[in-house]
């Protein structure tokens, strides 16, 4: 039975007693790592409770002592964010709340605090909710510092202050402005037509009017905040797309743009409804900023290894890996191939605002056929299997013994496993965020490509029974 006292206070000492946890969200998830790829996120009111929130702003309160929080439109937003604001202002932290911004957003509004908290579930479907963690500089929590936070979550006690010590709660305005205009001050202006579906997320009162302000011609859809996302689901993949593939077509634009819930990912349609996925658009803005190196995770296309003659990090996949590695080499470019783009110079958060703007800047020069067309492409495919959470462990063993039989001419394990062929490779890994598993693959010829595919979706069902 669920315990819903408040928390207590021992007679004489100053702690947070953690009693109601015992049979609730986070003893639940305490078999498991609270953080995935991208922050910590499941479902609401399940996996992601109003306790855990609690929680996890009492960890980062004890830490940090001025925090900014922002959050998506997502429908348990406002819970989770009075949540957080709770938890940390229980430990001393002074709360700054940023209101509705996207992700990039509230990670730059993060340079004046001590630390931002997101309150968004990225591309998720609605029902599911998280939190983002960012440092001043723009960059995710990194290991230590998650490792640090999940320690603080799962310990009995958490010191908490004086009743005259107790945080205060404070609004933040201009978020949204400043991301704006720092977003010009680099890119400049683009005189182009594009059409913007924002998901009915976080992005809807910054990337239209930001694009508007540059000098395009701008038709937004999906573009009033609505956490039920009734446009289309958060996750911009083409079938999802097909409104704005329409509206590309049928207005003459130059451009489609489509983000997913939070705005941290972009994608494109280009001139003549084409879906442009993340991995096209990733070899594309390394090959324009001339990057002579490049990080980019374990699941990325090896037309980067063309385009930066094989000067490429490869981590594990999520963000905060990418930015990590960002970081230790010095190279002016990193993403991902789901669409999240991270340009250094500007900020070590993936900001998909500034990657719509700096596309439309180049689009104003060149068509983005054109240019996609230009780039090496070889043939690729993804797919996905659910699987039930729980099992997460005893699939990852069946995994790993099936891929150590598999004839290949390199096996890399960085995250999940990726074997590699004389013309194409194959990639089975755990998401970090869901409970399925996801195969990648990429080949210099379709014959090539449907071997793989066939041969990792026959190795994973055989996990999975």
């Amino acid at each position: 039975m669920l315990d819903h006292r408040p928390f207590t206070f021992g007679r004489g000492l100053r702690h947070l007693s953690l009693n109601i946890y015992q049979v609730s969200a986070i003893s639940k998830m305490e078999q498991m790592t609270l953080f995935g790829s991208s922050g910590i996120r499941g479902l609401i009111c399940k996996e992601m409770t109003a306790d855990l929130a609690l929680r996890i702003g009492a960890a980062v309160g004890h830490k940090h002592k001025n925090i900014i929080i922002g959050k998506d439109t997502r429908t348990s937003g406002d819970m989770m964010e009075c949540a957080l604001a709770g938890g940390a202002m229980s430990t001393g932290a002074d709360v700054y709340l940023a209101g509705m911004v996207s992700t990039p957003t509230l990670a730059r509004a993060s340079f004046d605090y001590g630390c931002g908290l997101m309150v968004t579930a990225s591309h998720n479907p609605p029902e599911y909710n998280g939190v983002k963690m960012w440092n001043p500089d723009g960059s995710a929590f990194d290991t230590p510092q998650m490792n640090e936070i999940e320690s603080l979550i799962m310990e009995d006690r958490m010191a908490l202050p004086k009743w005259d010590e107790v945080g205060t709660v404070h609004r933040h305005e201009g978020a949204v402005r400043s991301h704006i205009n720092d977003v010009i001050r680099s890119v400049g202006n683009a005189s182009v037509s594009v059409v913007v579906d924002c998901a009915c997320g976080a992005t809807t009162n910054i990337t239209p009017l930001l694009l508007r302000e540059m000098g395009c011609s701008v038709l937004a859809i999906n573009a009033q905040p609505d956490g039920h996302f009734p446009g289309r689901l958060p996750e911009p993949t083409e079938d999802q797309l097909m409104d704005l593939k329409r509206a590309v077509v049928g207005r003459g634009a130059n451009l489609g743009i489509a983000h997913d819930g939070d705005g941290d990912r972009m994608v494109a349609v280009d001139e003549n409804g084409r879906f442009i996925d993340g991995d096209k658009l990733l070899a594309l803005f390394a090959s324009l900023s001339e990057a002579g190196g490049i990080v980019a995770p374990i699941d990325a296309s090896m037309v980067l290894d063309d385009i930066v003659d094989g000067n490429v990090v490869r981590t594990k996949v999520g963000d905060v890996y990418v930015a990590e590695a960002l970081k230790k080499f010095n190279f002016p470019f990193g993403g991902e191939p789901s669409g999240t783009f991270i340009f250094p110079r500007e900020s070590y958060c993936p900001d998909g605002v500034y990657a719509a703007a700096l596309l439309a800047k180049f689009v104003s020069e060149r068509s983005l056929s054109q240019m996609i067309d230009s780039l090496p492409s070889y043939n690729s495919a993804r797919e996905s299997f659910l699987f039930q959470a729980q099992e997460r462990d005893i699939l990852r063993g069946k995994i790993a013994a099936e891929m150590n039989n598999v004839k290949c001419n390199k096996l890399i394990v960085v995250d999940g496993f990726r074997a590699e062929f004389d013309d194409g490779w194959f990639l089975v890994r755990l998401s970090g965020t869901e409970p399925k598993v996801r195969i990648t693959a990429e080949a210099r010829n379709r014959d090539e490509l449907d071997r793989l595919m066939n041969g990792a979706r026959s190795l994973v069902k055989r996990c999975l029974k």
